[in-house]
């Protein structure tokens, strides 16, 4: 796909505005990864904020303690160029001082070994979001690719509320349907799909029905519009593939509840060597042999022109590009010494969450 051309006017709306990516996948051996370039290329392309893939489904504790302590020390020894994250107030101060604000998410949950305690401790060393499912099913739920579409468990529902009460958002891409929809019920609190796009655009399990992006709303949360092609369909340019999203999304439920989150992978060709490869969690019927390309960061400029062409105010592409997140992350993220107590979670739940766990 050719790239989009980005004009003078939306160039510089795109340097004032805060730009969060909710979805950055990278090698947890960071040592492999040329960090320097790739974030050099996050700042040229205007962002304020990335959420980091720490582990996935894969994982376990041990492996993903060890991924957050390269991580956190990688970003730690370097404060002048990066921010990591405790509160929602440091994406903007990161934006004033020039750096890079960076938080780490889980896409599943097996690394938590169905300890809850563990969501405590993550959310502590820097984890701000977690998807239920990568895919398949596990102790929470289905994943989209399974095949069943059972809701969400008992120790789902238990994690949803302890995700609610510790601070942690709740992230419903990859997730099977009755899953997200019974995530939406359970929730106290505004949940996402970090990078998940419209199913009535493409007809793809990992993408969402309308049900799930007016769920997800209603909860007050936020659709982050992934830049995968096998997820997007053919249009002239990935930002305008990802405008197409934006648009439907935003049709049905306002653009207050649109985000991004690019799912970019640095290591394109290792990835694809994957998808090759016969596996349930990436099934041939869902055409991932194929491989996919997935729209860099650089596409996020493009994109605010492609918005500003489409009709959208300054405001509304501010609310998209980061402003929206930002207001999930206020609404979510706990200051020092604000935390429930386990009782007072269990107490504060809505009648129906109650009966739905009782």
């Amino acid at each position: 796909m050719k790239p989009c051309l980005v004009s003078s006017q939306a160039e510089s709306l795109h340097r004032r505005l805060i730009v969060c990516d909710l979805t950055l996948p990278l090698d947890s051996d960071y040592e492999l990864v040329d960090y320097g370039a790739l974030f050099r290329r996050l700042v040229d392309a205007g962002y304020t904020f990335v959420s980091i893939t720490i582990a996935t489904d894969s994982s376990n504790i041990g492996r993903t303690m060890h991924a957050l302590a390269r991580h956190r020390a990688y970003f730690g020894e370097r404060p002048e160029q990066f921010l990591i994250v405790q509160e929602a107030e440091d994406i903007r101060r990161a934006k004033q001082n020039g750096q890079l604000a960076v938080s780490f998410h889980l896409q599943g949950t097996n690394s938590l070994e169905q300890d809850l305690h563990m969501v405590e401790i993550y959310y502590d060393l820097g984890i701000r979001h977690m998807l239920l499912a990568y895919n398949l099913r596990n102790a929470v739920g289905d994943g989209c690719h399974e095949r069943t579409d059972a809701g969400l468990s008992r120790f789902g529902v238990e994690l949803v509320r302890e995700m609610n009460r510790v601070g942690v958002i709740v992230d419903c891409s990859h997730t099977g349907y009755r899953t997200t929809m019974d995530a939406f019920d359970v929730a106290a609190a505004p949940v996402i799909f970090s990078h998940s796009n419209a199913r009535a655009l493409l007809d793809h399990e990992r993408n969402i029905r309308d049900e799930q992006i007016r769920g997800c709303a209603a909860t007050g949360g936020v659709i982050g519009v992934n830049g995968v092609d096998l997820f997007l369909g053919a249009h002239a340019s990935p930002a305008e593939a990802m405008a197409h999203h934006i648009d439907y999304i935003a049709s049905l439920v306002g653009i207050e509840h649109v985000a991004i989150g690019l799912d970019y992978v640095l290591q394109a060709a290792a990835l694809n060597a994957i998808l090759k490869v016969p596996s349930n969690i990436y099934p041939e019927s869902a055409g991932y042999r194929k491989g996919v390309d997935i729209a860099g960061p650089e596409t996020l400029p493009a994109l605010t022109d492609c918005l500003l062409k489409r009709g959208y105010s300054d405001a509304d592409v501010a609310c998209a590009l980061g402003g929206n997140f930002l207001r999930v992350a206020e609404a979510v993220w706990r200051r020092a010494g604000t935390r429930a107590t386990a009782a007072a979670r269990d107490e504060s739940q809505p009648a129906d969450v109650r009966r739905i766990a009782p």
